[in-house]
């Protein structure tokens, strides 16, 4: 007999481990990821959100192969079983380069965990060896966690409809506490089909019955990001660690290669033990910056500058002036106004009951669904523009939102030329 492991998810109940899995899985590199905690700071509003990467790994291994044995059971597709197998493990990890406190440290300027991966399976080391036993070249896998892979069904480990989506959004929202990551996974898994992709590789498509399942999917990532990734009290705990991690990277007492192969805790612990910021003991006591400035997305100009969220020296600098010109010490203001504007983006095969195809992507994807038309609006509901301290302060709303605004040049010039951001 084959052997396998069942390991008992709250979730989804039973998973399957196969023996390939399993060699996999008891690697240091897999194990790590029973100590990264998927939501980072969630905990610290929803206490229940103290579930692993490692719990997603396994949800996202599990869900890879449900779809591919109901494509195959159907005849929508045959794959050889390297290809299966080699699908399967990329699921499985997807994750495997990820930071502590989930996106935060990429926010932070720290390279992304994707590219993180690489390092995990280059050639010589457990994981890699792990894999090449199995036949399954580690370099193989990285275009698949990536999302630039082309071979079969390369979508259901990276794109607008994957096993990571369906899984973390379900245990985000059943972790928490929260009903708002309702999704219509059954129906939507069995609405999976395949068709000719690029050089007639499968590709992974959705029938037409399967459309609303797909809106509950799109809504739930929507009320999920405004409830939960988004909240208030999340983001702030997550500017005072970018800044604390920023500050021990710049001081020279953390490196940032041990900051990609640390848990949390003992990140924390590191953090803790050099501490100069006071952050660290904040953080841990959760004695959180408050709000003085929270303005709605929708009440600001429809255009405002990427670098708010797209670069963290920036950012820090403008922060440190805005502490100055408060009369507040340094390094105890935040200005957080997190994107994500791909949140509801759509570019995936539809089968027609007719058997014709179409394409769910962009203005087109509206033609067939509800939810892409408003999808701009959505986003911006779920936006929205703060200001965190950690001492009193009054912060004019009409600067702020004015300094959002301005191209990244022109900041950089008021900071040199010591021109006050908010008077």
């Amino acid at each position: 007999m084959t052997r396998f492991e069942v390991v008992r998810d709250p979730l989804w109940h039973n998973i399957r481990l196969d023996p390939e899995a399993l060699a996999v899985v008891d690697s240091a590199a897999v194990q790590r990821l029973r100590y990264v905690r998927q939501l980072g700071h969630a905990f610290l509003v929803y206490p229940g959100a103290t579930h692993t990467r490692f719990e997603h790994a396994l949800g996202a291994y599990h869900l890879a192969r449900r779809v591919l044995a109901q494509l195959e059971e159907a005849g929508d597709v045959r794959l050889a079983p390297a290809e299966r197998l080699r699908l399967k493990l990329a699921a499985l990890l997807h994750d495997v380069g990820h930071y502590p406190f989930s996106h935060a440290l990429e926010e932070a300027g720290l390279p992304h965990h994707e590219a993180l991966a690489a390092r995990r399976l280059e050639p010589g080391g457990e994981l890699a060896a792990r894999l090449g036993s199995l036949g399954v070249p580690s370099d193989a896998l990285l275009p698949l966690i990536r999302g630039t892979g082309a071979g079969p069904l390369a979508g259901l480990v990276s794109g607008s409809l994957d096993v990571d989506k369906l899984d973390y959004l379900c245990r985000d929202a059943w972790m928490c506490g929260v009903p708002y990551g309702v999704i219509d996974v059954d129906r939507l898994l069995a609405s999976l089909t395949a068709v000719p992709g690029p050089a007639g590789a499968p590709a992974l498509a959705l029938h037409e019955k399967g459309l609303a399942a797909l809106e509950s999917l799109l809504f739930a990532k929507y009320q999920m990001y405004r409830t939960v990734y988004w909240h208030h009290a999340v983001r702030s705990a997550t500017a005072m660690f970018k800044r604390l991690v920023r500050r021990a990277i710049a001081g020279g007492g953390l490196e940032p290669d041990a900051v990609a192969t640390a848990t949390d805790d003992g990140l924390i612990h590191d953090l803790l033990q050099r501490d100069t910021t006071g952050l660290a003991r904040a953080l841990r006591e959760r004695r959180l910056a408050k709000r003085v400035l929270d303005v709605p997305a929708t009440a600001l100009p429809a255009e405002t500058a990427a670098w708010p969220a797209a670069d963290p020296d920036l950012l820090e600098r403008v922060e440190d002036r805005l502490a100055r010109e408060l009369r507040l010490a340094p390094g105890s203001v935040f200005l957080d106004f997190p994107a994500k504007p791909d949140m509801l983006a759509l570019d995936l095969p539809l089968v027609k009951r007719d058997g014709t195809l179409a394409r769910l992507a962009g203005a087109a994807a509206a033609a067939h669904l509800g939810l892409p038309g408003v999808a701009d609006a959505l986003y911006r509901s779920a936006r929205r523009l703060r200001v965190f301290a950690l001492g009193p302060a009054r912060v004019p709303e009409r600067q702020i939102v004015e300094l959002v605004t301005l191209p990244r040049e022109e900041v950089e010039r008021r900071l040199d030329g010591e021109r006050a951001l908010v008077g």
